[in-house]
């Protein structure tokens, strides 16, 4: 898989959650929780919740899990009490890693996160030691045989609700905005009737980095599935150019 293809990443991830549901829906769970409590259970009027759903049924999750999931979050408001924090770090070779986590136990978390990087031949930095190598961008992946349109047909429609740019790969394209366009961007895109693969504020590299030497490679992959199988960690950021398998 391309390590510039965020396309090909998606589909390459839902492989691996296809194997591994409960993992999946537990972070989906959490996310659900979240968004209720800071915006209600109507995903009408809370577009974070629609957004989580809209990833939970990307992910297979079954419908009726997805409104127990709501419906659990609505009433139980007041004892809701994840936390978010983001780690920053280095793998081998010097590539930069953020991981993103909700978790009711930071100790736990914490620890978890470091035995990764430890695991991995990588070492945890301060806050900001890495981030400043990427953007905080809404990022909009739609699949090419889902959509009938040009790039340019779909500039039109975006452009004046705040995309950035569009990116116009083999099998897909990819709308970028800035974090604050993204909301108006995703709806504009809803009113046309336009399927999203995957819609998301998202971390993405100012540069990529490509590693050769095998071992680097081996410790990177372990580093990050570690931190793939964690129930708490919500999202992983790289610069790692992955090469094709």
């Amino acid at each position: 898989m391309s390590g510039h293809s965020k396309f090909a990443n998606i589909k390459h991830k839902k492989e691996k959650n296809d194997a591994a549901k409960g993992k999946i829906f537990t972070v989906i769970g959490r996310e659900i929780a979240v968004a209720v409590k800071e915006g209600g259970p109507d995903p009408a009027n809370n577009f974070k919740l629609a957004q989580v759903i809209q990833k939970a049924k990307a992910n297979n999750m079954p419908n009726d899990t997805i409104e127990r999931g709501i419906k659990k979050a609505a009433g139980d408001v007041g004892n809701v009490n994840y936390q978010v924090n983001t780690y920053e770090g280095y793998g081998p070779s010097g590539i930069a890693v953020i991981v993103d986590t909700l978790t009711d136990n930071l100790n736990r978390t914490a620890a978890n996160v470091r035995s990764a990087f430890s695991k991995g031949a990588g070492n945890i930095g301060t806050p900001g030691c890495v981030s400043f190598m990427f953007d905080k961008k809404g990022q909009i992946i739609i699949d090419k045989e889902e959509c009938d349109l040009t790039a340019d047909d779909l500039m039109m429609i975006v452009i004046d609700a705040g995309a950035e740019d569009i990116i116009e790969e083999e099998d897909s394209f990819e709308i970028r905005t800035a974090e604050e366009d993204f909301e108006a961007v995703v709806e504009a895109l809803k009113a046309e009737g336009i399927e999203t693969a995957s819609a998301e504020v998202t971390m993405i590299p100012q540069n990529y980095v490509s590693v050769t030497d095998p071992n680097a490679v081996k410790q990177i992959r372990r580093i990050l599935d570690i931190l793939d199988e964690d129930d708490d960690v919500q999202a992983v950021y790289t610069n790692w150019a992955e090469a094709d398998d």
